[in-house]
């Protein structure tokens, strides 16, 4: 098991109306009417958290003529604590996420849709940018300067600028006005 599934789990876990539902389906496995009418919850809310837990991997959902029924997945409930809680690349899987939050963050600041609003200025925002128009070529594929301009076009009008740094970063090779991007180089990396 991964750590993200872990944390799922705990999140699933933390509130008492999933775990009423997941006491009621350790008696025996149900359908959403049955669990809202033991547990005295509306329909509604009963299948939000149901979804919750089957996101998480906790129940499983089979289909019975009209109904869908609900069970616990047992495999998952014979983990232990220790077992879900234990992890060899704990600090690694943090620096990953927080990298990925502060890419995230970064997009949203400066994209409006499919649109980049402006290149940043830090060096850092500015790679994560150009690692996204990086993503629009293909490997392998050789590109007249002319579509590589409408590619970057649809995203930003300063498309020289933006070429020139992929050119610059090593993103991307030119050689007599035909571009290639550079299938070692790493996003992100």
């Amino acid at each position: 098991m991964d750590i993200s599934q872990s944390i799922e789990i705990m999140k699933s876990l933390a509130d008492t109306s999933r775990l009423q539902i997941l006491n009621s389906l350790m008696e025996k496995p149900q359908y959403v009417e049955e669990i809202a009418n033991r547990i005295d919850l509306a329909e509604s809310t009963v299948s939000f958290h149901l979804k919750k837990l089957e996101s998480a991997g906790m129940v499983d959902k089979r289909r019975e003529q009209y109904y869908t029924i609900y069970s616990i997945n047992e495999k998952l409930f014979h983990k232990t604590l220790k077992e879900l809680s234990a992890f060899e690349n704990i600090d690694k899987y943090v620096q990953e996420k927080r990298i990925n939050d502060y890419r995230e963050k970064v997009l949203k600041t400066f994209f409006k849709g499919k649109k980049l609003l402006q290149l940043p200025v830090q060096k850092k925002k500015r790679m994560i940018i150009l690692d996204e128009f990086y993503k629009k070529f293909e490997s392998g594929r050789k590109y007249k300067e002319e579509k590589v301009n409408e590619i970057i076009l649809t995203h930003f009008e300063d498309y020289c600028w933006i070429r020139r740094l992929m050119i610059e970063h090593g993103m991307m090779f030119r050689e007599n006005q035909i571009y290639w991007i550079n299938k070692n180089y790493k996003p992100g990396g």
